[in-house]
């Protein structure tokens, strides 16, 4: 029997990544919200997700952070998320 999924974190080539795959909606716009608002000014975050996270757009611009589109593994969407300038 496997437990219930949690977001994974590490720290990769000076950026953190956040995996949220298979992850229930809305835990994974929870997650990468709750890090986003730690993480303070820090200069980017990656975000591994199953599916375009449409909900979550409109989320970040209201903290000030903004999402880009990266190369990501078969099946996943991949975000770089960045302060807004």
């Amino acid at each position: 029997m496997t437990g219930t999924p949690v977001a994974r974190q590490w720290s990769e080539a000076g950026e953190t990544h956040i995996d949220v795959r298979g992850l229930a909606p809305p835990d994974p716009l929870v997650a990468i919200l709750r890090l986003l608002r730690s993480r303070g000014d820090e200069a980017c975050v990656i975000a591994h997700l199953d599916r375009d996270p449409v909900m979550l757009y409109p989320e970040l611009a209201q903290i000030g952070w903004e999402a880009e589109h990266v190369e990501g593994g078969a099946g996943e969407v991949r975000l770089r998320l960045r302060r807004s300038v």
